[in-house]
């Protein structure tokens, strides 16, 4: 049941209806449509015929016409898409959409239970919910009152993209939601779900790009990405794509005691619920579920690489929360890696933005997965000799988690002899630089800061994804400008300006104007967004989230550390170790890396400072907490997170900022520190009475 085009209907002759009898009318077909797409996309027990369906929408169609003044924006008509966009405009999830955490074995599941089970000083057993892992791209639906107001893609789970229009053409995704059993209609949800491409709309899109001479889509999933993301909302509804939900931001706000009760509701609510999705009373019917998912997985008319496991009860879900990137109370199984023999032809060399040599190699083209194979990386030296590999050996390849290609081993028994070993350069192959291996490193480096192949990475990791996203400054284009000598080093990005982008091949006048724009607004990046971009050796996303919570500008924490002395600022911080706090101040201490940063300030980058991580007023602002000993009611994670939602900060070495330590049983010498510095110590009890009271 395709929705058909917007077009005028030639046998609509009738007498002109009132605004009064229109508007009437349109609200039936409105009804009457919504209640048959619902049986049609979502429950696939459809009540009229296709002919019948599309006589409906003609007819509402025809009446929006000639009443434009009567369209609302949850009638059917607002999945054929609008007018094209200039660009997608960014939205902030209200809670982050974070991922998730994979196993790939059932020792893995096994450990996943373990880790709760200590999180919560449990020892009775778990239930879960055991949901098919789709392949396709996360969004999140915001309604209002009812109505679908906003839609995002996951992005980087804090800011995702608007991309309402587009995800408004998928005819399983409500416009408005139906009035479940449990209640009115929820004023505000925020519904997560996936949005795919079945396998066999996947193949007709590629059939048909491929008669109009078009690239071709690699598999469902980048189809399904690429399908929401067009600017123009009517290629997205000529798509067949279609949509599960598995849950929504703040569960604990609705009438739901269980991830099962959850999904029930929100298919009362009009959602599509993967069938497939099983409760599960332990981990043993857990595995068996991914064991049944496994064996049938190529019979499903979608495609799934894996199974998401959840702890059922909700309030140990919010019990659980959330490590920085992905939620305890949840797990990816991921299917067996689907694997293929090929040749490996060659090895390269490759300069990563920190010095690192990894060594690539190259491989003839091989189809594994519905994806072309004709590189993989082998890490390191001893990844090499570990797996003993030769040029010219015929490998066992794997997409492992079936995405990232893997040389697994060579198979020996077909070597002919005339395969020849693997040797590691001595010379940066890009700078010639003398190549180094630090003791107790397994990768091999180039130290001249000064590499071309250092800055180019670094340039592009600054521009791109991980770093501050700059549109339309992704590799492609960052290659481009080191190959013409308009930018060497990030302050010259800071320069540019859009007559001499705009004179570049593949650029125009709007092009210039909009990277131009991008780089302008870059300039005030937040603090842990521009730390990551920096890429600094050891500091990631939470890395940097950490730093910039804790020292709030740029300059406070280059002088944390650049500051001597016993009590080190940045490893009092916990989740920073030694290694992390060894590289900022080797990278803030380089004379260079100073004058880089003066450029940049000189040039108005300055970046935001971060925001307090929790209110003054909170009840343990300013408290600074270290644990010794072992706790009995409370594991020590569970315990920080309690600290954490209060304002209290926890330290992982003592220092004179400490203020409180918490002492469970077996204390160690903290203990004897904490009462010569005068620190307050609290016993289990008291901790507990003062997390109460907060």
């Amino acid at each position: 049941m395709p929705l058909p085009a917007i077009r005028v209907p030639a046998f609509m002759h009738a007498a002109m209806p009132t605004l009064d009898s229109a508007r009437e009318r349109l609200r039936a077909l409105r009804e009457e449509i919504t209640f048959h797409a619902h049986r049609y996309y979502v429950l696939d027990a459809p009540q009229i015929s296709d002919g019948e369906y599309d006589r409906l929408f003609r007819e509402l169609l025809d009446l929006e016409t000639r009443f434009p003044e009567l369209v609302t924006a949850d009638s059917p008509s607002q999945r054929v898409g609008g007018a094209p966009l200039p660009q997608f405009a960014t939205g902030e999830h209200r809670f982050p959409m974070l991922s998730l955490e994979n196993a790939f074995d059932e020792q893995d599941l096994h450990a996943f239970e373990e880790r709760l089970r200590r999180y919560l000083k449990a020892d009775r057993p778990l239930a879960y919910m055991a949901e098919p892992k789709l392949d396709g791209l996360a969004v999140e639906l915001i309604y209002e009152g009812g109505l679908l107001t906003r839609g995002l893609t996951r992005g980087d789970g804090r800011l995702g993209e608007e991309i309402t229009a587009n995800l408004k053409t998928i005819a399983s995704i409500p416009l408005r939601l139906r009035q479940p059993a449990a209640g009115p209609v929820p004023e505000l949800l925020e519904v997560r779900g996936e949005a795919y491409l079945a396998i066999q709309g996947f193949r007709k899109l590629n059939e048909t790009r491929r008669e109009e001479g078009e690239t071709l889509f690699a598999n469902p999933r980048n189809a399904a990405a690429g399908s929401l993301r067009q600017l123009d909302s009517q290629i997205t509804a000529s798509r067949p794509l279609d949509f599960f939900a598995y849950g929504v931001s703040e569960p604990e706000a609705l009438p739901c005691a269980s991830q099962y009760q959850l999904l029930k509701y929100l298919g009362d609510l009009g959602f599509k619920i993967n069938p497939l999705a099983k409760p599960c009373a332990d981990m043993t019917a857990v595995i068996n579920h991914f064991q049944v998912l496994a064996e049938h997985r190529h019979d499903l008319a979608y495609e799934i690489d894996g199974m998401v496991v959840k702890v059922d009860d909700l309030a140990l879900q919010q019990r659980l929360g959330n490590k920085a990137r992905s939620p305890r109370w949840a797990i990816a199984a991921k299917f067996p890696a689907i694997q293929a023999t090929t040749r490996l032809t060659d090895i390269l060399f490759s300069i990563g933005r920190t010095g690192a040599v990894t060594p690539v190699a190259v491989l003839a083209p091989v189809c594994v997965g519905g994806v072309t194979v004709s590189r993989a990386t082998l890490h390191n030296e001893d990844e090499i000799l570990r797996k003993g590999l030769l040029i010219g050996d015929t490998v066992l390849i794997q997409r492992a988690g079936d995405v990232i290609p893997e040389v697994v081993k060579p198979v020996v028994e077909q070597r002919t002899g005339n395969e020849r070993p693997i040797h590691m350069p001595a010379h940066c192959p890009e700078c010639g630089h003398d190549l180094v291996r630090a003791e107790g490193e397994a990768a091999t480096r180039c130290p001249n800061p000064h590499c071309p192949a250092q800055r180019h990475r670094a340039l592009c990791h600054f521009t791109g994804k991980a770093g501050l996203d700059i549109e339309g400054l992704g590799t492609k284009a960052m290659e481009q400008l080191l190959r013409e000598g308009l930018v060497r080093d990030l302050p010259d990005l800071y320069r540019l300006d859009p007559a001499t982008l705009a004179a570049l091949d593949g650029w125009g006048e709007k092009s210039a104007e909009n990277a131009i724009a991008a780089i302008a607004a870059s300039r005030e990046a937040p603090l842990a967004k521009f730390l990551a971009a920096l890429g600094i050796r050891f500091i990631g996303e939470v890395t940097a989230n950490l730093l910039a919570q804790r020292f709030g500008s740029l300059a406070s924490l280059m002088a944390a550390a650049l500051a001597a002395g016993d009590d080190d600022p940045l490893t009092a911080i916990e989740g920073v170790g030694e290694q992390a706090a060894a590289s900022l101040r080797h990278y803030f201490g380089d004379p260079s890396v100073q004058e880089m940063l003066g450029r940049l300030a000189d040039l108005g980058v300055r970046p935001l400072p971060a925001a307090a991580p929790a209110d003054a007023n909170s009840p343990l602002s300013g408290k600074v907490f270290l644990f010794t000993g072992s706790l009995a009611n409370l594991s020590r994670n569970e315990a920080k997170e309690r600290l954490k939602t209060l304002g209290g900060q926890v330290a992982s070495s003592m220092s004179r900022k400490v203020t409180h330590l918490v002492c469970g049983v077996k204390p160690g010498s903290k203990l004897d520190k904490a009462q010569a510095l005068g620190i307050t110590v609290l016993d289990e009890e008291q901790f507990t009475r003062l997390l109460n009271q907060g």
